[in-house]
C-alpha cells in the first residue's frame, strides 16, 4: 500500500476510558466536573472530538449512570470552548466467568444489560457522536468476556439512527470491521459510516503496522475512520495513522505517559499530537471542520 498521508486531520481525545487506571495517575479524572475540564483542556489544546465515559466520583469506577453523563454534557456545552462530543455506549456489556472448571455462575464485574438501558445516556444527551463497539471479544484480562452481539449491534445501531447521532464504529478486530460493512448493507447505519480502529487491545488486531493496513485496506471508500494504539505506542501511532490517510486518537483512556517514566495529562498529549500531524505536513482540523466534513450537528439535550 503506498502512502496516502491526510493533509486534513481531526485529533480525538479519549478523556478517561473505563479501565483501572483511576489510581495509577493523578491526572487520570473522576467526577463529571473533572472529566468535563480535562475534555474542555484538550479541546482547546487542539482536539476537535472528546470521547468520554463517566466514573464514580468517589471511587472511580467506571459508570453508567446517566445522571453523571448528564452533568458531564451540560458543563461542558456551558463552557465557551467548543469542541464535538462522543459518548460510549459501551458499559452494560461485561461479563466475567468463573474459573475455567466452573465458568457459571458469572463473577464480580459482570455488567450484562439491554440495548435501550446502554442507550440512555445517548438518548438524553444526544451527543453528536457515539461509540458503537462493533463485536465480541476476550478483552484483556482474566476471564472478562466484551460481549456485543449481531442482535444487541443491530439495536442499538438503529436506535442510534434513530436519534440521529452519528456511530462511530469502534473496530477491534478484522471480524468487527465485517460486521460493519453488514450493518450499513442492512441499513441499520447509515453511510459513510465512521471507524476507529482500536489496535493492540488484548485479544484484538495487534497493533503492528500490517494489520494496520490490513484494516485500513478493508474499510470501504468514502468511510472516515481514525485508529489508536496503546501505552507507548498510541504517539507512534499518530503518525501512523496520517501517513495511513486516517485521523488519531490520543488521550488518558490508552495511555498514561508522555515518555517514559512521565505522566501526563490529556492536552499534553494532544499538543505532541498536534506537534506530529503539523511535522508532516498535515493540518489539524477543528470543532466546526468536523461537523461539516462528517454532517453532525449540535443540539440541547433531552
Amino acid at each position: 500500500m503506498p502512502l496516502a498521508l491526510n493533509s486534513d486531520v481531526f485529533i480525538t481525545c479519549a478523556v478517561t476510558g473505563s479501565g483501572a487506571t483511576q489510581d495509577r495517575s493523578p491526572h487520570v479524572p473522576r467526577s463529571p466536573r473533572e472529566i468535563a475540564d480535562s475534555a474542555i483542556a484538550a479541546a482547546q489544546a487542539g482536539a476537535a472530538v472528546v470521547h468520554c465515559h463517566v466514573r464514580d466520583p468517589q471511587t472511580g469506577e467506571p459508570s453508567r449512570d446517566p445522571v453523571l453523563y448528564r452533568e458531564l454534557t451540560e458543563h461542558i456545552r456551558a463552557s465557551n470552548t467548543d469542541v464535538v462530543l462522543n459518548l460510549t455506549t459501551g458499559m452494560g456489556g461485561d461479563l466475567v466467568f468463573g474459573d475455567a472448571e466452573e465458568p457459571l455462575p458469572l463473577v464480580a464485574g459482570t455488567d450484562m444489560v439491554g440495548a435501550s438501558e446502554r442507550m440512555l445516556p445517548i438518548a438524553q444527551c444526544l451527543p453528536e457522536i457515539c461509540t458503537l463497539d462493533c463485536g465480541t471479544m476476550n478483552f484483556a484480562e482474566a476471564d472478562y468476556v466484551m460481549t456485543n452481539t449481531p442482535g444487541m449491534l443491530r439495536a442499538m445501531g438503529a436506535q442510534i439512527a434513530a436519534l440521529e447521532v452519528q456511530a462511530e464504529i469502534e473496530v477491534f478486530d478484522t471480524g468487527h470491521l465485517w460486521f460493519a460493512k453488514q450493518l450499513t448493507e442492512e441499513a441499520v447505519l447509515p453511510e459513510p459510516a465512521l471507524v476507529q480502529l482500536c489496535m493492540g487491545v488484548p485479544w484484538g488486531a495487534p497493533n503492528d503496522l500490517n494489520t494496520l493496513l490490513a484494516m485500513v485496506n478493508n474499510i470501504p471508500q468514502g468511510w472516515h475512520w481514525s485508529a489508536f494504539s496503546l501505552g507507548g505506542h498510541q504517539l507512534p501511532y499518530v503518525a501512523a495513522a496520517v501517513l495511513a490517510g486516517g485521523n488519531v486518537r490520543v488521550g488518558l483512556e490508552d495511555n498514561l505517559f508522555l515518555s517514559r517514566g512521565q505522566l501526563t495529562t490529556n492536552a499534553e498529549l494532544v499538543e505532541r499530537a498536534v506537534a506530529i500531524i503539523q511535522s508532516l505536513g498535515s493540518r489539524v482540523l477543528t470543532p466546526a471542520e468536523v461537523r461539516s466534513k462528517l454532517g453532525l450537528s449540535k443540539r440541547s439535550p433531552r
